[in-house]
């Protein structure tokens, strides 16, 4: 399959009550992914979602009195893997820990808090530090499972940070999945060929439009097709799984996500969701990626940005376009000019 940028702008003229019912021509424009061929719509003229007054610092002391998380209860309250698996039962790296994830989602399932002291992480505290060490701790969760069950090969790192997100729980973390299966999209990224991969970059950077830079030997860039708010990409030349990342690698990725993150709040969001996309480490060609999307403000009467659209069309729908929001990560990555 060859890798196309197919855009198209549909338009349509409606009375306007606000233009004395006059005709106003309306448009959105459609869009499909160079890599999977899934779709998303970009409309105009609208800000889907708004900036929120609402006081998280406050709703965090009020989460904090019985976290499970949070120092004086989370080692008596989350689980252990037997020592088969890892002869810790936990994992700590810096201030963070790794233990199973108490419900299973996969077959080895995980969660990463970025330490028990922080309840709360506003994004615009989320440091290189505090991701890469999260990420240390997951890749040693993500090794150590893949030796003791070696048919568990499809690897994914995910975050669903603040309650809009998908979160059961306000305490900052990530979430590692070891399967012996792949998800609907690492699926549908496992069928990219390797050619795929390099001629999506390489015009992406030849094109500027949407290409942020490279951080760490790391490339990011805003997605042609994004499939939510403000979507960033990054992709890891070389890497299949993120068992094979170095520990400069990993280094260089939490760089570039705390930049993210920290755009994310220049942008007025707080919550985000993750996913580190692994394939199997002998599947020759994939490209380890990753992706970013920013999720609604956390406020009384919010609005979801899961709509029909999102949920049952798989199909999503923004309010910002991919090219303006590259000019804002260049300036927060460091690569402007």
């Amino acid at each position: 399959m060859p890798v196309q940028f197919r855009r198209e702008v549909v338009t349509s003229e409606i009375l306007h009550p606000a233009q004395d019912f006059q005709p106003v021509r309306c448009e959105v424009e459609v869009r499909w992914d160079p890599l999977t061929g899934h779709s998303s719509r970009i409309v105009k003229g609208v800000k889907l979602l708004p900036a929120s007054s609402f006081d998280l610092a406050a709703f965090a002391r009020q989460t904090q009195e019985n976290c499970v998380f949070c120092p004086g209860r989370f080692e008596q309250s989350t689980p252990r893997w037997p020592s088969a698996v890892h002869p810790d039962g936990r994992i700590k790296r810096g201030q963070a820990v790794v233990f199973p994830n108490i419900v299973t989602y996969s077959k080895y399932s995980s969660v990463a808090i970025y330490s028990a002291d922080l309840h709360f992480l506003p994004l615009e505290q989320m440091t290189a530090r505090l991701v890469a060490d999260n990420l240390h701790a997951q890749v040693e969760f993500v090794s150590a499972v893949m030796r003791y069950d070696n048919e568990a090969q499809w690897v994914s790192i995910n975050a669903n940070h603040m309650l809009p997100s998908g979160s059961s729980l306000f305490h900052p973390h990530t979430q590692g999945a070891v399967d012996r299966f792949p998800t609907t999209f690492q699926r549908l990224l496992s069928e990219v060929t390797e050619e795929q991969f390099q001629v999506y970059l390489a015009t992406e950077k030849q094109r500027r439009e949407r290409y942020i830079g490279r951080v760490a030997g790391i490339e990011w860039l805003a997605s042609f097709a994004p499939v939510g708010f403000h979507e960033l990409r990054a992709f890891i030349p070389g890497i299949s799984c993120p068992v094979q990342l170095s520990a400069d690698q990993v280094e260089g990725l939490g760089q570039g996500v705390a930049a993210a993150l920290n755009l994310y709040a220049d942008l007025g969001f707080q919550s985000f969701n993750a996913a580190l996309y692994g394939a199997p480490p002998t599947l020759s060609g994939y490209m380890l990626n990753l992706r970013l999307v920013a999720r609604s403000n956390l406020q009384p009467l919010y609005r979801s940005d899961a709509t029909y659209y999102e949920r049952l069309h798989w199909q999503a729908m923004v309010d910002t376009s991919p090219e303006e929001l590259t000019a804002s990560a260049r300036e927060r990555f460091g690569t402007a000019g």
